[in-house]
């Protein structure tokens, strides 16, 4: 339909008192967006369109340094689609898991997360300046990971707790919460992982947004938050070369800049429509941890400027999505779960393109669903489960599922003479 053709149909439906073909579009989209069960899909939808794209750009962006070092190119993609089998029946479990499951392992799960932090401290390795991960044979674990998780539970599960017994002043809800947090941004900080630390204060932030908190309170909080990474830039020698080489890269482009300056080398090679799958330059040991942190310059390279920005659609519907969980609910816990497990993806993609596109600095966060690593991915399953666990409760929902009827693989169990 062309441009003219369109605006004389609209002319004449004007004329004839009947909606336009834009309105009606409109209208088609605003009806799909009303269906109970908007939510799940799009949540479902975005997440495995996410994570089989990620399984494509690991296998593409690894392949060349995994037939280096390890003599597969395979390796490091054979190990991702390992996380991936584990996480999808993870999620699959917390889908079907009740409300109340999830308020008891709040405890838990933050009890285990410290103890993860502190072993790390102690037992732990350190690499590129961070000591992040403990490795157990050829298992590499990261705690700060989970205490994400853990976090975002726990930190909903106290304040809606205080919300229901009407201690709704914010005063009272620090208290609790305040000491937690406190105790995973120091663990984490002395593992010396900046990126990590911003996302827990994201989790923690969006939290106190939810509850009301006074904007004075988040004034002050953002101030110790500033003062506090100015510390940590300037305590250690490393992260003031990396800010050096964010503000200026190409200065130094075969020094602090080198990262930076391949990354950006790389989005620009792709164009349009990219190089063509598999066909990226900066992979051939011109782009550091290509597989990981750089996974979307990577994307970018080979797929280009549609296929970076079908990513950033994604996760903008995945957020889109939770944050309608948290606005159709009447539950407090619902809300801020599925607020503060909104703020965490949706921040951590921000701060990762925002540092393969040089908004940002750089600070190792790998890009949710997309980048290698079980330890990052896992957890995110998890959440992304339990995001699905409360959109089959949203109003309307149960009843969209019962009429529905039974689901493939339920189906395929009737045709064998077997019950689900």
């Amino acid at each position: 339909m062309t441009a003219a053709t369109e605006a004389e149909e609209q002319t004449q439906a004007r004329a004839q008192g009947r909606p336009s073909w834009a309105a009606t579009q409109l209208a088609t989209v605003r009806e799909l967006l009303s269906r109970p069960l908007t939510s799940y899909y799009l949540i479902l939808g975005c997440s495995a369109l996410l994570l089989a794209l990620g399984l494509m750009m690991v296998l593409s962006a690894s392949s060349i340094e995994a037939l280096q070092m390890m003599g597969d190119p395979f390796y490091w993609f054979l190990k991702q689609s390992l996380s991936v089998a584990l996480g999808l029946p993870l999620m699959y479990v917390c889908s079907r898991l009740p409300q109340r499951f999830f308020r008891l392992a709040g405890y838990p799960l933050l009890a285990l997360a410290i103890i993860g932090l502190v072993m790390t401290i102690f037992i732990g390795s350190s690499e590129l300046g961070a000591q992040r991960w403990i490795y157990i044979g050829s298992l590499t674990i990261q705690p700060s990971e989970p205490a994400k998780l853990a976090l975002v539970i726990w930190g909903a599960d106290l304040l809606s707790r205080k919300a229901r017994n009407g201690m709704i002043e914010w005063r009272h809800l620090l208290i609790p919460l305040m000491p937690g947090v406190a105790i995973l941004a120091v663990l984490v900080m002395i593992g010396r992982d900046l990126g990590t630390t911003l996302v827990l204060m994201i989790i923690f932030l969006s939290l106190l947004w939810v509850v009301g908190a006074p904007v004075r309170l988040f004034a002050g909080i953002l101030g110790l938050l500033t003062m506090a990474t100015v510390f940590m830039i300037t305590s250690e020698g490393y992260r003031s070369d990396r800010i050096d080489g964010w503000l200026d890269p190409w200065a130094n482009a075969q020094g602090t800049g080198f990262q930076a300056v391949q990354g950006q080398i790389a989005m620009g090679s792709g164009g349009w429509f990219g190089l063509g799958l598999g066909s990226s330059r900066q992979k051939w040991d011109w782009l550091p941890h290509a597989e990981s942190d750089f996974i979307f310059a990577i994307l970018g390279e080979e797929l280009g400027l549609m296929g970076t920005l079908t990513v950033i659609a994604l996760f903008g519907l995945l957020c889109y999505a939770g944050l309608r969980v948290a606005v159709r609910t009447k539950d407090p816990f619902v809300r801020l779960t599925a607020a503060a497990c909104t703020a965490w993806i949706g921040g951590q993609a921000i701060v990762n393109i925002g540092a393969v596109i040089g908004a940002l600095p750089i600070t190792g966060i790998p890009l949710p669903l997309v980048s290698y690593g079980g330890s990052a991915l896992l957890p995110t399953l998890a959440a992304l489960g339990m995001l699905l666990s409360f959109a089959k409760r949203e109003p309307g929902a149960a009843e969209a599922l019962a009429a529905r009827g039974p689901g493939p693989a339920a189906r395929a169990l009737s045709w064998l003479g077997l019950k689900t």
